[in-house]
């Protein structure tokens, strides 16, 4: 059984809850090493299926900056950070001190820039998980792709369909001062990384426990 695909609202309540809590640890340092205000949440999470994720980001077509990393340690799986080609060149601009926007192609500078903010994003929310789940949880370094939707997601997410068919979709609304840097967020865990995080997370089979008697085994 696929276990993303059998989430319940309780469980991904529980993840979303998780998600904010990094997502405010993100917007801290991102404001520390921007100097700007940022505003970061994770209004939604919901459960795709690999063949439908360029679908929820606007079509196959769509010019992309994706970032992509893998999660090791005691819950091992996938993350997958993707920005429109605009917010993610904004970004960029934000993150390298220009005043305003200059970049017209993602150069080498712009892509190290956008590697570092995704760090920072997907290190508080591993962070975040960690700490509630104490697991042990550790990414390594990521990626860079830049290409249309569909052409990232067959060369970086084609390995996936082996092993799930689904996976989770954090939406990320991302402010920097005034401007809208949102992205998509896909984590896709491997098979047994789940049910351990839901378990460690108190929510195992969408039982929100007190004590482990009262959750079925």
């Amino acid at each position: 059984m696929d276990v993303i695909r059998e989430l319940t609202e309780l469980q991904l309540d529980a993840l979303r809850e998780v998600g904010n809590i990094g997502a405010g640890h993100a917007a801290t340092v991102l404001s520390q090493m921007l100097h700007q205000r940022v505003e970061m949440a994770v209004p939604r999470i919901s459960i795709v299926p690999l063949g439908e994720v360029c679908d929820t980001i606007g079509g196959s077509e769509v010019p992309m900056v994706a970032v992509f990393m893998r999660v090791f340690g005691d819950s091992p799986s996938r993350m997958l950070y993707m920005y429109p080609r605009d917010s993610a060149l904004t970004l960029a601009d934000f993150v390298i001190g220009r005043t305003k926007r200059e970049s017209l192609v993602l150069g080498e500078i712009e892509g190290s820039a956008l590697k570092e903010v995704a760090n920072i994003l997907t290190g508080a929310y591993v962070y975040a998980l960690s700490t509630f789940t104490g697991l042990n949880m550790i990414t390594s370094v990521p990626g860079l792709a830049f290409d249309m939707a569909g052409a990232i997601m067959n060369s970086i997410l084609s390995e996936l369909g082996s092993q799930t068919d689904y996976a989770l979709v954090i939406e990320t609304q991302l402010k920097v001062a005034d401007i809208d840097a949102s992205g998509h967020f896909f984590l896709v865990p491997d098979p047994d990384s789940l049910p351990r995080v839901l378990d460690a997370l108190g929510v195992k089979g969408g039982c929100q426990r007190s004590s482990e008697s009262e959750c079925p085994k």
